[in-house]
């Protein structure tokens, strides 16, 4: 008798621990449930702020719509005399151009050699046309953020002493921790799933997952999401053109470098669909730059001579057939009247033309003239 009495407890307890187990389970769904609607939500909510965050960058494009390149032939290298000057040259103009915000250089060749690439193995300065290769190279170097240097400059003998540079220090060249909507980086070769964008280091603590597939080793500019999940394995954000940092957030995100193989092919090469509206020739024979103004432009370029000028350029093209080069630009400009040295270096004639510059386009581009522009 006793023993019935203890089995029909213990069988009654079964059944209320059971009851309790079942009620438990219940409220794991339910919990699962609030937890994925949650999810859900926050996941609308980003989207919304994201769609929200577009429309702003479109209503609140205030930046720099124009352009201002800079173009100079690679045989000023010839003028240093060892390995180490050449570089620092180099590096002297690179600085130059950064300090007043030009967008491109161009390097041109004054033998009339073909060539647009700095790829391959070449021996630097001595060889015909080896000067603007090395230049370019070395110009592109130094633009490079120091975080990509490596996945996009091999060892080259060009670039031996290039360490040996001052920083550049531009607004795109951010540590690791500097905080920025846009940053440069580089597509990284990993696998990803069916509908998720590319990798891309951007030389953060975390990598950023793109909207888009690209291939592996690809230099691109990255708009990063203003709000970001700190608990996510990589941050998130959106492949845009290079020239958007400056058209529509104001900053000046380095310069291009272009190769062209004679004074001609700095023009009929331009990158931009109607080319440069506004061209400026520096030369001891123009006319004095105090008392020229600029009108409004869109893509503005400064043209500065060798050792023996733009003359020795005009004579080499042969594609061209003037003697005298101010024919070939809107304005042909002796930018220091009244010096005192028999000749201007090529990196300080540039410090010294766009200095004297700055003031002229900045008056070019009043209310009354933006408005003209946009017209």
């Amino acid at each position: 008798m006793l023993e019935m009495c203890v089995l029909i407890v213990f069988q009654y307890e079964e059944r209320v621990d059971w009851k309790k187990r079942k009620a438990q389970i219940k409220e794991v769904q339910k919990q699962r449930k609030e937890a994925k609607l949650i999810k859900e939500l926050e996941r609308q909510k980003q989207q919304e702020a994201e769609e929200r965050e577009k429309l702003e960058r479109r209503q609140n494009k205030n930046g720099r719509a124009y352009t201002v390149s800079v173009a100079l032939p690679g045989s000023v290298l010839d003028n240093a005399q060892s390995a180490e000057l050449r570089t620092y040259l180099a590096g002297q103009i690179a600085r130059a151009c950064v300090v007043f915000c030009v967008d491109e250089i161009v390097v041109f060749d004054e033998q009339g050699e073909d060539a647009k690439s700095v790829e391959g193995d070449f021996k630097g300065v001595g060889k015909k046309g080896h000067a603007s290769i090395q230049l370019a190279r070395i110009l592109q170097y130094l633009e490079c953020p120091q975080y990509l240097r490596k996945s996009f400059f091999p060892k080259h003998q060009d670039l031996q002493y290039a360490g040996l540079l001052n920083p550049l220090d531009s607004p795109h060249h951010m540590r690791m921790d500097d905080e920025s909507e846009y940053r440069e980086g580089i597509v990284l070769d990993r696998p990803t799933k069916q509908g998720q964008g590319s990798l891309v280091n951007c030389g953060m603590r975390k990598d950023v997952r793109i909207d888009k597939q690209l291939q592996a080793g690809l230099r691109v500019t990255v708009q990063l999401n203003k709000t970001q999940i700190q608990e996510s394995k990589h941050y998130k954000g959106v492949v845009v053109a290079p020239h958007v940092p400056r058209t529509e957030g104001s900053l000046y995100w380095g310069y291009s470098v272009r190769l062209a193989s004679c004074l001609s092919a700095v023009f009929s090469e331009s990158p931009y669909k109607e080319g440069y509206d506004v061209t400026v020739g520096t030369s001891e024979r123009g006319s004095s730059m105090d008392q020229t103004t600029l009108p409004p432009f869109k893509h503005l370029l400064l043209v500065f001579g060798g050792l023996q000028g733009l003359e020795a350029s005009v004579d080499a093209d042969q594609n061209l057939d003037v003697t005298d080069p101010g024919v070939l630009f809107d304005l042909y400009l002796n930018t220091c009247p009244g010096q005192g040295s028999r000749t201007i270096r090529t990196e300080e004639a540039i410090l010294v033309t766009m200095s004297g510059m700055r003031p002229k386009i900045t008056a070019a581009f009043s209310d009354a003239s933006i408005d003209l522009l946009k017209s």
